[in-house]
């Protein structure tokens, strides 16, 4: 995939992707073996490295995020210093032009210690972003007519996510948290205890 130092985009624009954008013209392509342009979200196996160490050089930086692309698998989302956890309620994404549900989001928290429940929570956040069972089967399809020889298996690029990851940044002079759309979902949700988020460093 493409790597961070060679965004191709034109001066002025930046990546800012809605979360339909992402799931058609990124994650959708991605399971269909179809070249994604521009080519610029890395591939990267995300265990088991720890959130800081998810910097610039490994996923594709914009601003407080980072993006790159992942796969599902059965491992626990376990790191060297921590988990990943899930919090919240997976989101449904939307098709804008039929309304029919083409992705699923889902939120993690990241928690410092060996495994749940004893972790404490950190300011690190992430998205992760899936196709919907339809999209799958659409992307499978889309596989079988293709002419181009693979030897992966049928569900092999169905496993595919992107993630997002980000953190809550605080202003030392006021202890005010600026906050990107990414931590304003991640500190609304009901069972995020802000007196307990903490830092890594």
């Amino acid at each position: 995939m493409g790597d961070n130092n060679n965004v191709n985009l034109p001066p002025g624009f930046r990546f800012s992707p809605t979360d339909e954008e992402l799931v058609v013209h990124f994650l959708q392509r991605k399971a269909s073996l179809l070249p994604c342009h521009p080519d610029i979200i890395p591939d990267l196996h995300l265990y088991p490295y720890d959130p800081w160490d998810l910097d610039a050089g490994k996923t594709m930086a914009v601003g407080n995020k980072w993006y790159f692309y992942s796969r599902i698998t059965n491992e626990t989302r376990i790191t060297g210093n921590g988990y990943w956890q899930p919090v919240g309620v997976d989101e449904s994404i939307l098709s804008s032009s039929n309304h029919k549900v083409i992705g699923t989001k889902k939120y993690y928290g990241f928690y410092m210690g060996d495994e749940p429940p004893q972790g404490h929570k950190t300011n690190w956040l992430m998205q992760e972003y899936r196709l919907s069972h339809s999209s799958a089967s659409t992307s499978s399809s889309n596989r079988s007519s293709s002419r181009r020889s693979t030897t992966h298996s049928t569900n092999e690029y169905s496993k595919w996510v992107i993630c997002c990851r980000g953190e809550v940044t605080y202003n030392s002079d006021n202890d005010s948290a600026e906050l990107s759309c990414l931590d304003e979902v991640f500190l609304s949700l009901d069972d995020l205890d802000d007196d307990n988020i903490s830092s890594p460093h």
